[in-house]
């Protein structure tokens, strides 16, 4: 059990688990890449730890890239997504947008309305987790590492308010029991 401001999260997932389907993640994109260089586009700040394990599993040639979008206040969307960092030099490149979690998909609507202005040859999603419960959108997530419940999580990139995100496994918000 940890607790991070006023909340306390029970462990999920162990970093062995995150590692195995991150590294699972990276064959399939490279079955479907292997000609290619792609780019992965980290969607920051959560997408840092899983693109780093991600690119350290991906076998072949490929660049990095960050953008930052913001749509939470604490544990909830707010449903307004502002742009913090753009997209740079995408002409002709292959991107593969990676999330580290898709949940109502208002950030990841904001992405794909960004690119559809964009130069680049073709580009797909990449997430580590999905809500299907929450998820409102009708975008193809194209790689998803594991679809959960929805629940809130932290670590491995995911914060409470800016707390957790150093954590190397995932905890989910402790369940109140009323007595």
């Amino acid at each position: 059990m940890i607790k991070l401001h006023d909340l306390e999260f029970e462990p999920y997932l162990s970093a062995n688990e995150l590692e195995e389907t991150i590294a699972e993640l990276a064959q399939q994109i490279h079955i479907d890449y292997k000609d290619k260089t792609p780019v992965f586009v980290g969607v920051l700040n959560g997408s840092f730890m899983f693109l780093s394990d991600l690119v350290k599993h991906y076998p072949g040639p490929c660049e990095i890239q960050f953008v930052r979008f913001k749509s939470y206040e604490g544990t909830n969307s707010t449903g307004e997504v502002k742009t913090l960092l753009d997209f740079s030099n995408l002409e002709g490149k292959d991107l593969i947008i990676v999330e580290d979690i898709v949940d109502t998909g208002h950030t990841l609507e904001a992405i794909v309305n960004r690119l559809e202005q964009g130069e680049q040859k073709s580009y797909q999603i990449a997430s580590l987790f999905l809500k299907p419960e929450a998820y409102q959108k009708e975008i193809e997530i194209n790689y998803v590492g594991m679809a959960i419940p929805n629940n809130f999580i932290v670590g491995y990139g995911l914060d409470y308010n800016e707390l957790g995100r150093n954590l190397p496994e995932i905890y989910q918000l402790k369940q109140q029991h009323n007595d």
